[in-house]
């Protein structure tokens, strides 16, 4: 196996410090320490910590299992299920202390780091547009109730998501997921009463 790159290092390192520490609780002597290189190296791929964190939140949503949305080999409705239980499973192995990298660095947004505003609105953005694809093939196969608005529906599910897991790191448990999946998904096969 190859061994990582001076920036392969630094981006990792960044991706752990900014998921524990949060983007303003870190620093680049936190990421070049936790890389275990000197912090001239950090300024010699990166300008700024706010493009670092472009990166490392580009391969946090390669990471969250958005291609078994597509897959269609399973319903709609179980694929989005292995999704949500995809990520939930991840927290798990962090004690459900972290949360969501995304939610994480959203909560943290100023005026200073318009960047990472942006890519974190696209990441959103791209997540929604996955979600609303395949709510609208369960509404095509009947498993998802046809008259529902999908696009505003995929927000609310995300919206819902990101609620539960901020409440799961406070918890530190899996309580609010459970409750997640408990409510969102039978409200999107439950006929809508008259």
């Amino acid at each position: 196996m190859a061994k990582p790159s001076v920036r392969d290092k630094i981006v990792d390192a960044a991706l752990e410090r900014f998921h524990t520490l949060g983007f303003s609780g870190c620093s680049v002597q936190d990421i070049v320490d936790t890389a275990g290189v000197p912090k001239g190296s950090f300024y010699n791929y990166f300008k700024a910590k706010e493009l670092l964190a472009l990166e490392v939140l580009s391969i946090y949503g390669q990471d969250s299992n958005r291609e078994i949305l597509d897959d269609p080999s399973l319903p709609p409705i179980e694929r989005l299920r292995a999704h949500f239980e995809y990520m939930a499973a991840y927290y798990a192995d962090f004690g459900y202390e972290k949360g969501c990298l995304i939610g994480n660095l959203a909560a943290e947004m100023t005026d200073n780091t318009p960047l990472l505003r942006q890519a974190i609105c696209q990441s959103l953005e791209k997540w929604t547009a996955a979600v609303t694809a395949t709510l609208r093939e369960g509404q095509k196969d009947g498993s998802i109730i046809a008259s529902l608005d999908a696009e505003k529906v995929a927000r609310f599910v995300i919206n819902s998501w990101e609620g539960a897991v901020v409440r799961m790191k406070i918890a530190r448990c899996r309580q609010p997921l459970d409750d997640f999946f408990a409510v969102a998904f039978p409200l999107l096969n439950r006929p809508i009463a008259e």
